[in-house]
């Protein structure tokens, strides 16, 4: 008989040694792919467990829902399968930052377009990989992240939360983001897939638009994002496409994502943007988002359950949605890597929103050197709640930044809103790098117009900041700044002829008061550390270096749609009232810089434009093949950064950004600088063969750093070719 001693030492090893197994065999396979890893799981899971995969529920109370144990307040909820060992996917909106989280705060980027005025991938990577980190330690991971939408009109509500109106700009900048989002082992979407560049109506609107524009333009953008970021979704658009809902549209979310792209993650709906059972799930749509609460009815779960019964959707169907859906949760690591809540690291966060903001800043005019603003000045500051904080756009994305809301007037209390400012005042950080430089500054609301034109006037130099909010779910019916800010603007002006602009917006402003001031900085909405980083550029400490991500229009005229119907109501307001819900893309694939060069327009800031307190020159640009080059050099006596672009027209066509480099420079160095051409970004897509063909001839290619007056240009041969989509 074994002695108790010995069979005790034997129990302990024998546990020892199936944990051991255990993790080893956990070890191996972790290192399998995440298709072996989602079909070994499938194997073991039951119909109803892969029905359940195919709807969340929402995670917080909304309509009358209650939200689950352990959601977190968070955008949607799928309850953990502890017997499968699957864990619970939990999500929050986070294209700038986690969104709306009332109770902890969290660290706001400045806007998508910010972020595409840099055009620097290392300042998408780290806002991504922020972004992320901030996640976990609030308890998310999955992002609904990526817009990646083009902004076709200045007016678009949402035009603050994407990347431009440019599909290579723009699929480079929210693909390289969500990248660095999925290295955190957070789950990242992109969306919304597709052609949903308008608010008004945007729950019933037709985007009518031909094959070959949306392959051109909207669509291009996709494909560049999801090539670089590798998203684990992709999130479906509210809207219809050719007079299909994209929820139920075949053949954008199989032909053509699916199929042509090969797209191996999960495609889910927007909230309240599911409308049919077999429709959706045989045209591609993998999940119904929160369909407890916003959808008019539940679409998955039990009905999609009876449509696999009854053979009006087939198992092998639910078998493919739940193998996707496990496969991204796999591939991104919410197996194997689950969160921890910790505290946020509020400073170094802050630093990275404040230095993509930096980055972001465009200056647009800087008459006679005004800025950067000189030691000794009477500065006086204006307008825009300079004293309080800095603007940021509304809706789903809004981000309640650490320290609270210090709006003071937080606006609309429906789910748009509250109109936010985050606590970063310029005012303050203004007074804080003047004060060692023995400049005066003084604040003026502008609520007065006689009094902030007396304040201006006994001042060496004025700064009036102005403000224009714009949030999901509406588009602007114009250009004009709201609240009399122009009439301000002039007044100042008038006063003091050194007068800046500083604009915190998503919609370029027209701006009749343009010829009398003399320096306009486009901040757009600036995000934590968006004032300190607004007072640095100004005060000289950062050198601007953004560069327009869309083109900023004289007036309404000039756009391919001068209307919007409907816009400035709300996009259920809009339905109610019958207004066009067909929106027609007479431009197709010439959006923004592409549209202006074929309509032979001038606008009133180019794509690309900005302006540096360095003077560079662009000069020798070589065309071999798909290579393109071109020599910079800093020609002042201060360091600076550039973006050097790259156009390529081809015959018959127009200009297309095809490359670009952003580039430091210390004071009088020169560099070389190269961009390789992706031939998709020239090409014509084929729609009767299925195929890019890249048109032969000769191409003009052109380069410029500031404005398309300063371009250089050479021509090259380019052989035709055909690409498979």
């Amino acid at each position: 008989m074994q002695s108790t001693r010995f069979r005790t030492a034997r129990r302990a090893w024998l546990v020892c040694a199936a944990l051991g197994a255990a993790a080893h065999a956990q070890a191996a396979t972790t290192t399998q792919p995440p298709d072996q890893r989602a079909d070994a799981l499938l194997q073991r899971m039951s119909l109803q467990d892969k029905l359940r995969l195919a709807l969340t529920a929402n995670g917080t109370t909304a309509y009358g829902v209650a939200a689950p144990p352990k959601a977190l307040n968070s955008a949607a909820y799928l309850a953990p399968d502890a017997r499968l060992g699957i864990p619970a996917v939990i999500e929050t909106n986070a294209g700038l930052g986690v969104a709306r989280r009332y109770d902890t705060g969290a660290t706001a980027l400045p806007s998508g377009s910010a972020l595409a005025a840099s055009w620097s991938l290392d300042v998408a990577r780290h806002s991504g990989t922020m972004i992320a980190r901030e996640a976990r330690a609030l308890g998310f991971n999955l992002l609904l992240a990526g817009d990646v939408n083009l902004a076709r009109d200045p007016r678009a509500g949402r035009n603050f939360e994407a990347a431009g109106e440019d599909p290579l700009l723009a699929g480079r900048i929210v693909g390289t983001m969500v990248a660095a989002v999925q290295d955190q082992h957070v789950l990242s979407t992109i969306k919304h897939f597709a052609v949903n560049d308008f608010e008004t109506a945007r729950m019933l609107a037709s985007s009518q638009i031909a094959e070959d524009a949306m392959r051109e333009s909207d669509l291009l953008a996709f494909e560049y994002a999801i090539e670089i970021g590798h998203p684990g979704a992709i999130m479906a658009s509210y809207n219809r496409v050719n007079d299909t809902y994209t929820a139920e549209n075949t053949h954008l979310l199989t032909d053509i994502l699916k199929h042509d792209w090969h797209y191996p993650g999960f495609v889910m709906g927007d909230w309240g943007g599911t409308h049919s059972t077999a429709r959706a799930a045989l045209a591609g749509l993998d999940q119904e988002s929160a369909g407890t609460a916003y959808d008019s009815r539940h679409f998955f779960g039990a009905p999609l359950a009876r449509a696999v019964a009854d053979g009006t959707v087939p198992a092998a169907r639910v078998n493919d949605m739940a193998h996707r859906i496990l496969r991204a949760m796999f591939d991104a690591g919410l197996f194997d890597h689950p969160v921890q809540r910790a505290p946020l690291d509020i400073q170094a966060d802050r630093a990275i929103a404040r230095d993509a903001e930096e980055k972001g800043i465009v200056l647009l005019r800087n008459e006679n050197g005004v800025l950067p603003l000189r030691p000794g000045q009477r500065i006086a500051v204006i307008g825009g709640h300079a004293d309080i904080g800095v603007l940021a756009g509304g809706g789903s994305s809004n981000v309640i930044p650490v320290g609270g809301n210090v709006a003071p007037d937080p606006g609309p209390k429906v789910w748009y809103g509250p109109k936010t400012y985050d606590p970063d005042a310029p005012l303050a950080w203004l007074r804080t790098l003047e004060a060692p430089r023995g400049s005066t500054v003084t604040f003026t609301p502008g609520t007065d117009i006689a009094t902030a034109a007396q304040a201006a006037g006994t001042s060496d130099v004025a700064i009036v900041f102005v403000t224009q909010w714009s949030h999901e779910g509406m588009d602007s019916p114009n250009l004009t700044l709201p609240d009399d800010q122009d009439r301000l603007i002039e007044a100042v002006a008038r006063a003091n002829p050194r007068t800046i602009v500083v604009l915190e917006n998503n919609v370029p402003p027209a701006m009749p008061w343009l010829n009398t001031v003399a320096g306009v900085v486009e901040a757009w909405y600036p995000g934590s550390g968006g004032g300190e980083a607004i007072a640095r550029v100004l005060d000289g400490a950062v050198n601007p270096s953004g560069r327009l991500p869309l083109t900023f229009p004289v007036n309404e005229a000039q756009l391919p749609r001068p209307e919007i119907p409907g816009a400035g109501l709300d996009d259920a307001v809009a339905i109610q009232l019958k207004q066009d819900q067909n929106v027609f893309y007479d431009e197709g694939a010439d959006v923004g810089y592409r549209w202006f060069e074929r309509a032979s327009l001038t606008p009133q800031f180019p794509f690309g434009f900005g302006l540096s307190y360095s003077e560079f020159r662009v000069s020798a640009p070589t065309a071999h093949g798909l290579r393109l080059g071109a020599h910079v050099a800093n020609l002042s006596d201060r360091a600076g950064a550039t973006v050097v672009q790259f156009y390529a027209t081809p015959p018959g066509g127009v200009a297309r950004l095809v490359g670009w480099q952003r580039v430091e420079l210390a004071a009088h160095a020169q560099a070389d600088v190269t961009a390789t051409m992706d031939p998709r970004s020239v090409a014509r897509f084929d729609v009767a063969h299925h195929a890019w063909q890249v048109p032969g001839g000769t191409y003009r290619y052109s380069v410029f750093q500031s404005t398309r007056d300063q371009a250089v240009s050479t021509t090259a041969p380019l052989s035709a070719r055909r690409i498979a989509p």
